[in-house]
């Protein structure tokens, strides 16, 4: 079963596209603002709430490379590791285990939390978003 898309995963996509400049991390291919093409893709997937709206959890891939990843994802990890470095990568394993339960209210929270950030960013282009978590 797909797990539903709701406001705050909305606008925690935008943030983490934009904050790329809306091009791929991985082989810099550039789109005009929001695009099908352009995905935001967690590292540690969406089900796993301690990670799912922090923006150290995510990149900014085109279609294909999202797609070629989620098909071998030992290079994902592999790259993932030489893009952020070792110690995100452990930092975000350890964030990954902590247990996070959401509610209406708190999903709110989120969405205005990114919705925020987005506007920022669409102000000031050196803007550098703040994460939810």
């Amino acid at each position: 079963m797909a797990i539903k898309r709701e406001a705050c995963d909305k606008w925690f996509s935008d943030v983490v596209r934009a904050k790329a400049d809306w091009c791929c991390e991985y082989c810099g291919k550039m789109f005009a603002g929001p695009s099908a093409g352009l995905h935001c893709a967690h590292i540690y997937g969406r089900a796993n709430k301690s990670t799912r709206w922090s923006l150290d959890n995510a990149v900014s891939l085109c279609a294909h490379h999202h797609d070629y990843f989620g098909k071998n994802p030992v290079e994902f990890a592999d790259w993932l590791s030489q893009y952020f470095g070792e110690g995100h990568m452990d930092l975000l394993r350890e964030k990954r285990n902590e247990i996070m339960k959401t509610n209406k209210d708190l999903r709110k929270e989120i969405s205005d939390h990114y919705r925020a950030e987005y506007r920022k960013m669409l102000d000031d282009s050196e803007y550098d978003p703040v994460s939810f978590n």
